[in-house]
């Protein structure tokens, strides 16, 4: 039996460049992006075209932020999906190699930000986990300085682009996905949490404070109820657009009251 042709709708670059100005992508700014690129329909181009319609967007003077996270560098005992045998952890531990932000592919955050993780120019941030990857004149300055024991606190790149005014665009993608909640966490009672991971020298442990997606979903619910987030179409995907600082914010608040973890402290 033939394969039945794509429905659509066929996304190109232009579409989704004039689709995201209609949504309200502004030359010059810093968009922080989390996306699906299934969501967008038939994308001409892919994940390249993707890119090169945000980067239309953002024009000559913007920037473009996106996750490039490796939570595969981390302790085999506490892998799931799927797990491995026990027998094989010493071995993984010994062997894994350590984070290069030239080479370490990202994981679980889709092809777009993989795409602009290799592009040319692009600027990577240091920590071995929870990286993002940046193009544009202000890439440097959203990536440098990421702590290494810091993953998406105030020595990460989540508070630099708060402080820079950036906006979040989900695109396609649920709140679930919106690393901006986790910078919260970091300012609200949270207990802290040793991580296993490859080293430069080799396997260590670094304390951090723990971070959580649980309920994220029903926080951006709430959020978008209560502040200004603007919400149109690009492509097939449902898009929504707001300020980091707004969503840090209203995280900061919602969390200690409906997902207090001080007790755990």
């Amino acid at each position: 039996m033939p394969t039945p042709p794509p429905t659509g709708p066929l996304v190109t670059r232009g579409t989704l460049a004039t689709d995201l100005r209609a949504l309200g992508v502004e030359p010059g700014e810093i968009l922080l992006v989390h996306s699906s690129l299934s969501s967008l329909g038939w994308v001409c181009g892919g994940a390249v075209a993707v890119v090169r319609g945000l980067l239309d967007a953002l024009g000559p003077a913007g920037t473009l932020v996106v996750p490039t996270q490796s939570g595969d560098l981390s302790d085999p005992s506490h892998w799931e999906n799927p797990p491995v045998p026990e027998a094989w952890w010493e071995t993984i531990r010994a062997a894994m190699p350590a984070y290069d932000p030239l080479v370490t592919p990202s994981r679980g955050v889709g092809v777009i930000p993989e795409t602009v993780r290799t592009w040319p120019g692009a600027r990577r941030s240091a920590h071995p986990q929870t990286s993002f990857a940046a193009l544009g004149p202000r890439a440097a300055e959203v990536t440098e300085g990421h702590a290494r024991d810091c993953r998406l606190g105030e020595r990460s790149p989540l508070a630099r682009l708060e402080a820079l005014g950036a906006r979040v665009l989900l695109l396609g993608a649920g709140y679930d996905t919106c690393t901006s909640f986790h910078l919260a966490e970091y300012r609200i009672p949270a207990p802290r949490v040793g991580t296993g991971r490859p080293g430069p020298a080799g396997w260590e442990v670094v304390t951090e404070v723990s971070i959580d997606s649980d309920r994220f979903d029903e926080l951006g619910h709430d959020f978008e109820r209560d502040r200004p987030v603007v919400r149109a179409k690009v492509g097939a995907a449902d898009a929504r657009l707001f300020p980091v600082a707004d969503a840090v914010a209203y995280a900061q608040r919602w969390l200690a009251v409906h997902r207090s973890r001080a007790e755990e402290v």
